[in-house]
C-alpha cells in the first residue's frame, strides 16, 4: 500500500470512529435526551486537550454475524486531557455501538487507560453507559471484567476514580463504577442493577420498572451506592469538574490550594447562640459548616443518604479538608447502620489522600431498635471506629453539643488518635443524657420520694453541674481546650497550620481486617 493510500486510510477509519454506530444511532441517542459519548468527553474537558489512544482497536469476534459488526474503538473512547488544566484519563462508553456492550476490547483499552493513569499519578474518570456483557463473546468478555475489576482495586487509594453513569448499566458493569471513590448519576436517564426488572418478575415475581429498581434518587437516597445526582448530563459534568478542584492527582500530593479573600481570623458571633437552650430543640448544623469555612466552599457528599450525618469537602484558609457533622435537624443526628458506613467510607478516603479531618459532634448515641440491631449496627458502628483509628491525616473534634456513649468514642474523639479535641461550652460529653441516667442512679430514692418529680429535677441539675458539662472533661484533660463557638474558625486556621506537617504511621502489616 502506497503512503498516500495508507494516509487516506487511516483518515478513513478515523471518520468511521468519530461516527460511533452512525448517523441513525446518533440521532436516536439525542432523542432519548443523551449526549454522545463524544460530545460529553468535549463539554468534560478543556476545549482541544482530548489525546485518544485505542482508535482503531476493535474485536476479532466472528461468530453470530460479528464480523459484519465491527467498529473502530468497539464502544468506547479512551484517552486524556485537562480539567481546569489538571490531567486526566477519561474513558467514554460508546451507546450508539452495539449498546456500549462490554467486550474483550472494550477491557484492553479500559485496563490500558488505568495503568498509565495510576503509573502517571492522574485522576481517571469514567463515563458509563453499557448494557451489560456483550453476549456473543462468551467468556471473552468475563475475563475483561476481571482484568477491569483488577485494574480498579490496584488504583484504589493511588489516584481518584471517578464514575459517571450517563444511561444504563446492567450486570457485571455495575462493579467497576463500584470499586471507584465516587459515582454521579443522572436524573431520569441512568440507572444500575445486577438483574433488570424481568429477571426479577420471572425468580422473584415482584414488578418494578427500571427507575424505580435501580433510578438515580434510588441509588442516592436508599442503596447508598451512588454519591450525587444531576438533573442532566451537562450538570452532571459540571459537578465532576466542581468535584475534581478538591481532589489531588494522586496519593503523593496535596489537596489543591484556592486562594480565598474570607479571613482566616474572621470570629462568628452567630454562632454563641445557634444552640438552642432547649436539649430537644434542633438547630441545622449546615449553618455552622457554612459560618465556618471559606463563604461558599462546602461541598456536600451523598446529601441525600442517611441525612442525619453530613459528609464532604470544604475549605479552610484556601486549603480542603474533610468534614464529617452530625446534624441535629434530622433524626437528631443519631448514628446507626447507613450513616456509619457513610462515616467510615468518606474518612477513608480523606486519609487516602490527605485532606485533614475535622468532625463536628453532636450525637445522642446510636438509633436503638430491633431493626438495626439485626442489620448489624455493631458491625457498621464499628466501621467508624477503624476509620478514624486508621487515619494518619490531621484530626481534629468540635463538640457543639451532645457527645453520648459510644457516639463520644465513635466520632473523633481524643483517645482514638484525634490530635486536638475542642467544645463548646454547650457541649455535655457523658454516658448518657442527664434525664435517663438520674432515672438508673437514684432509681431508688425516686420510688420512695414524696415529690419524684421535684427530686428528679434536684438531680438532674446536680448531674448536669458534676458530669454532663464540658469544663468537666477539661479538667479531666479529655477535651483539649473549650472554646467560644465565635472563635471556632480562627482555632481551626491556627490548629491545621501546625498539624500540617504531622507525620503518623501505622504498625507495619499487610492490612488490617476493618469490619465489613
Amino acid at each position: 500500500m502506497s503512503d498516500r493510500k495508507s494516509l487516506l486510510r487511516l483518515r478513513e477509519l478515523r471518520e468511521q470512529a468519530h461516527q460511533g454506530g452512525g448517523p441513525e444511532r446518533i440521532a436516536k441517542q439525542h432523542a432519548a435526551g443523551k449526549l454522545t459519548a463524544r460530545e460529553r468527553i468535549d463539554l468534560l474537558l478543556d476545549p482541544g486537550s482530548f489525546h485518544e489512544i485505542g482508535t482503531l482497536a476493535a474485536h476479532h469476534v466472528t461468530d453470530f454475524g460479528m464480523e459484519k459488526r465491527r467498529y473502530p474503538g468497539d464502544g468506547v473512547i479512551t484517552g486524556f486531557g485537562t480539567i481546569d488544566g489538571r490531567r486526566v484519563a477519561v474513558y467514554a462508553q460508546d451507546f450508539t455501538v452495539l449498546g456500549g456492550s462490554f467486550s474483550e476490547m472494550q477491557a484492553n483499552k479500559i485496563s490500558r487507560l488505568l495503568d498509565l493513569a495510576r503509573e502517571a499519578g492522574i485522576p481517571l474518570i469514567g463515563l458509563v453507559e453499557s448494557g451489560g456483557a456483550r453476549i456473543q463473546e462468551g467468556v471473552r468478555g468475563l475475563a475483561g471484567y476481571g482484568r477491569l475489576f483488577t485494574r480498579n482495586v490496584l488504583a484504589s487509594g493511588v489516584i481518584p476514580q471517578i464514575s459517571v453513569m450517563m444511561g444504563p448499566c446492567a450486570g457485571g458493569s455495575v462493579y467497576s463504577p463500584a470499586l471507584t471513590d465516587f459515582i454521579v448519576m443522572v436524573e431520569g436517564t441512568s440507572y444500575m442493577f445486577i438483574t433488570g426488572p424481568e429477571v426479577i418478575k420471572t425468580v422473584t415475581g415482584e414488578e418494578v420498572d427500571f427507575q424505580q429498581l435501580g433510578g438515580a434518587y434510588v441509588h442516592n437516597a436508599r442503596s447508598g451506592v451512588a454519591h450525587f445526582m444531576a438533573s442532566d448530563e451537562k450538570a452532571a459534568l459540571a459537578l465532576v469538574r466542581e468535584l475534581l478542584s478538591y481532589l489531588p492527582s494522586n496519593n503523593a500530593e496535596d489537596p489543591p490550594y484556592a486562594p480565598t479573600d474570607d479571613a482566616p481570623d474572621r470570629l462568628i458571633p452567630e454562632l454563641n447562640t445557634i444552640v438552642p437552650e432547649r436539649e430537644d430543640e434542633a438547630y441545622d448544623m449546615r449553618d455552622v459548616i457554612n459560618a465556618v469555612f471559606d463563604r461558599g466552599s462546602f461541598f456536600e457528599v451523598q446529601p441525600h443518604f442517611a441525612p442525619n450525618v453530613m459528609v464532604g469537602f470544604a475549605r479552610l484558609d484556601g486549603h480542603a479538608v474533610g468534614v464529617v457533622a452530625n446534624q441535629p435537624s434530622y433524626l437528631a443526628g443519631v448514628l446507626d447502620i447507613d450513616s456509619s458506613d457513610k462515616i467510615a467510607r468518606f474518612v477513608r478516603f480523606c486519609d487516602a489522600f490527605n485532606f485533614p479531618v475535622i468532625t463536628f459532634v453532636d450525637c445522642p448515641g446510636f438509633l436503638p431498635g430491633v431493626d438495626q440491631e439485626h442489620g448489624g449496627v455493631i458491625r457498621h458502628g464499628a466501621k467508624i471506629i477503624y476509620a478514624y483509628v486508621e487515619a494518619t491525616v490531621p484530626k481534629i473534634s468540635v463538640v457543639t453539643r451532645k457527645a453520648y456513649g459510644g457516639a463520644y468514642i465513635a466520632l473523633s474523639s481524643k483517645e482514638m488518635r484525634t490530635d486536638l479535641a475542642l467544645a463548646w461550652p454547650t457541649a455535655q460529653i457523658a454516658t448518657m443524657g442527664a434525664e435517663g441516667a438520674v432515672r438508673i442512679l437514684y432509681r431508688k430514692e425516686l420510688a420512695q420520694a414524696e415529690d419524684p418529680q421535684a427530686l428528679e429535677a434536684q438531680f438532674v441539675a446536680e448531674y448536669r453541674e458534676k458530669v454532663l458539662n464540658p469544663f468537666v472533661a477539661a479538667e479531666l484533660n479529655y477535651i483539649d481546650e473549650v472554646i467560644e463557638p465565635q472563635e471556632t474558625r480562627v482555632r481551626l486556621v491556627k490548629a491545621l497550620h501546625v498539624l500540617r506537617t504531622k507525620v503518623q504511621e501505622n504498625p507495619p502489616k499487610k492490612h488490617g481486617l476493618m469490619p465489613v
